[in-house]
């Protein structure tokens, strides 16, 4: 039978690490609805990121390391007629016993970056799931696997697109942001604040970092009383470096190991 220490920590790992997954969504969402920078509506996005492209993380708790995260950018597909980057965000880790393993991947319009489908699959433990959102931006509408279709926002995107989208805007110290672009209308909006710069030193090296602290409308790591933090290299690959959230027991934080360019879109 587990002891009482390790059913704790099992505990504390799902109520940790596993919404971590569910928190790229504001790691991204970090700029005011506005066009990219040199682009106008209808217009092909340019884009700070390239195929190819991978980031690999150490998930610690304190000082112990407990997993780790992955941010990679596949390839270009095809859905439903349209061009789409195909990326992908990756979180595994956790202790004997219990161990959380999640996946969210994005397919993102080349032209107007507008989410077109997302995928989640999460194993937590002994549990398992796997859901699949169609977005359709020209409808007006998303559908999660089989259920009916529900209304979404103008310009919409998932998790994985808030977080590619962002590494093409600009972070102005001491700003603060509210973000409507999430797919799903009520968990809008996003508010950061763009806190200061920082030298920061994570395995990959030390950078220049601006710093910012996001807040959802969620009781998970970055709810109101989660202490959030995000350093993102202060240069145009905008590059998240360290995510760090303080919980009851500790400080859960995302470090960055390594990292690969990958090949620019012609």
């Amino acid at each position: 039978m587990p002891s009482t220490f390790s059913l704790q920590r099992s505990s504390l790992l799902r109520r940790t690490l596993a919404p971590l997954a569910y928190a790229w969504l504001v790691v991204a969402a970090l700029s005011p609805r506005v066009p990219l920078q040199g682009q106008t509506n209808g217009a092909s996005h340019r884009t700070a990121f390239a195929i190819g492209e991978q980031m690999v993380y150490d998930v610690k708790f304190g000082v112990f390391n407990v997993g780790t995260a992955r941010m990679e950018v596949m390839g270009i597909d095809t859905v439903r007629g349209r061009r789409a980057w195909h990326t992908k965000l990756e979180i595994e880790g956790g202790i004997p016993g219990y161990r959380v393993h999640d996946i969210l991947e994005s397919w993102i319009d080349v032209e107007t970056f507008r989410s077109l489908r997302h995928r989640q699959e999460t194993v937590e433990g002994r549990r398992e799931k796997t859901r699949v959102f169609e977005i359709m931006p020209e409808r007006g509408v998303y559908r999660e696997d089989d259920k009916p279709e529900l209304p979404t926002v103008a310009d919409p995107l998932d998790e994985g697109a808030f977080i590619f989208f962002v590494r093409n805007q600009p972070l102005d110290v001491g700003r603060t942001y509210d973000f409507n672009r999430y797919f799903i209308p009520d968990r809008n909006p996003v508010t950061v604040k763009v806190d200061r710069r920082q030298t920061m030193r994570v395995p990959a090296g030390s950078f220049e970092t601006i710093v910012v602290k996001p807040i959802i409308k969620s009781k998970g790591v970055f709810s109101k009383n989660g202490r959030a933090e995000i350093w993102f290299t202060d240069d145009d690959r905008r590059l998240m470096v360290r995510m760090e959230t303080h919980v009851v027991f500790g400080t859960i934080s995302l470090q960055l190991r390594e990292f690969s360019q990958g090949n620019v879109l012609h």
